[in-house]
């Protein structure tokens, strides 16, 4: 009686997913920015007490809006679903790509441009396909700030609504927390992945503005007018004192 031996079936290669894959092929796509070194500009001095008085002005300024913000909200329930659907859309047809840039606890930044239409998941995955390997399995969240919000998947009233409808159009920054707090110290490099990491640049320095001014706007930022021959408030006036002493023409 002959024997048989088993038959060794061939050693196979289980492909990584697509959760695994690291964005190579999306280089073109996201941009990653290193910590900034521009150190925070001096706080402004404080205010005077009387700039906080309102005046009558004042007070019916802001009754008038509590008043029509509190129609609205009384007639949203009222709106017919195809005036929703119609605002929705020209929402979508006025921005077709969402921006989003993910700002890491050390200032590192990872930005990405989405479909408006694509759901808060796609930009989960995209953030942990950019993260290490030994940090992917660590749960994160993304959020805003202030005020602070945050857009869980595990939230129904997040997770099934598109970048437009959660007010993330054209563009927002939003912050990551990890469960682990060990990764959330300022002084943490972020935890991105080498390849990632490799593509940083340094962040686009922001305009500065000169303080000059000609003659006859100089000679006009000392008298604030009002056009309606009406008592402005004060800080009003303020306000527009020191937005003409920012001009550049």
């Amino acid at each position: 009686m002959s024997s048989t031996s088993p038959v060794v079936e061939p050693s196979t290669t289980v492909p990584s997913s697509d959760a695994s894959r690291l964005p190579k092929d999306d280089q073109s796509t996201y941009k990653v920015y290193k910590p900034s070194s521009i150190s925070s500009p001096a706080p402004p001095p404080p205010l005077p007490d009387e700039y906080f008085d309102p005046t009558s002005a004042d007070l019916k300024a802001a009754q008038s809006t509590l008043a029509a913000r509190t129609q609205a909200l009384v007639n949203a329930p009222l709106e017919l679903r195809s005036v929703r659907e119609a605002r929705e859309q020209a929402k979508r047809d006025r921005w077709p790509n969402t921006t989003i840039r993910i700002r890491f606890t050390d200032r590192t930044q990872l930005e990405r441009t989405f479909p408006s239409t694509d759901k808060i998941r796609s930009v989960y995955a995209f953030v942990r396909n950019s993260l290490r390997e030994d940090v992917k399995p660590i749960k994160f969240i993304l959020y805003q700030s202030p005020p602070k919000r945050d857009l869980k998947v595990s939230d129904p009233q997040v997770r099934d609504l598109s970048l437009v409808q959660l007010q993330l159009a054209p563009s927002s920054v939003l912050l990551l927390r990890f469960e682990d707090e060990s990764l959330n110290g300022s002084n943490v490099p972020a935890p991105l992945h080498p390849d990632v990491l490799a593509q940083a640049v340094d962040l686009p320095t922001p305009p500065s503005f000169d303080n000059s001014l000609p003659s006859s706007l100089g000679s006009s930022s000392n008298s604030v007018s009002n056009p309606l021959g009406k008592k402005m408030p004060k800080w009003l006036k303020m306000g527009l004192s020191k937005l003409s002493d920012n001009v550049v023409i």
